[in-house]
């Protein structure tokens, strides 16, 4: 845990005085541009790489299909996420950068909305999603695939203002 980027001066806002969990009001928030990038990457065997690469692997085009899901992770957010607001994402775009150095596929995902609340949790469930999605493609060759390194790059707009790793 990185203890430098803890404000103590911050509350969880998903707790009330009492301690109970609930959603919390943005009610009485601005609706404002937000936008927040994420990435992860998933390390596999050189040759299901190449099986990647190749586009064909045994179920198809997998980055092709690993970016559908994706995108419908991130739409999905709020009902994987209970206390996450169900909001309108104005766009997803998702990335697929192949590292043949160490075979591995990095997924980075921008989300954008018009809200009164950030889009940060659907950017990281949208990489999450991806990556567990090509994991799934190809464990019939190589179920010893590692998922690592999810984390949130940078977020723009609301309250908060912004934030970059």
């Amino acid at each position: 845990m990185n203890q430098k980027n803890i404000n103590s001066e911050k509350i969880l806002t998903h707790f009330d005085n009492s301690g109970q969990a609930h959603m919390v009001d943005v009610g009485s928030k601005s609706e404002t541009h937000r936008i927040a990038t994420a990435n992860g990457s998933i390390s596999m065997l050189p040759a299901t790489l190449q099986l990647i690469q190749q586009g064909n692997a045994k179920k198809g085009d997998v980055l092709g299909i690993a970016r559908i899901a994706a995108i419908q992770g991130s739409k999905k957010t709020s009902d994987l996420i209970p206390l996450c607001h169900p909001i309108v994402l104005t766009r997803v775009s998702v990335e697929f950068t192949i590292n043949e150095t160490t075979s591995s596929v990095l997924c980075s995902v921008t989300a954008e909305t018009y809200g009164k609340t950030g889009v940060e949790m659907e950017a990281l469930t949208a990489v999450s999603v991806g990556l567990l999605t090509i994991y799934d493609m190809c464990k019939a060759v190589d179920r010893g695939m590692t998922i690592s390194g999810i984390k949130l790059l940078e977020k723009h707009g609301g309250k908060s203002g912004d934030w970059v790793a």
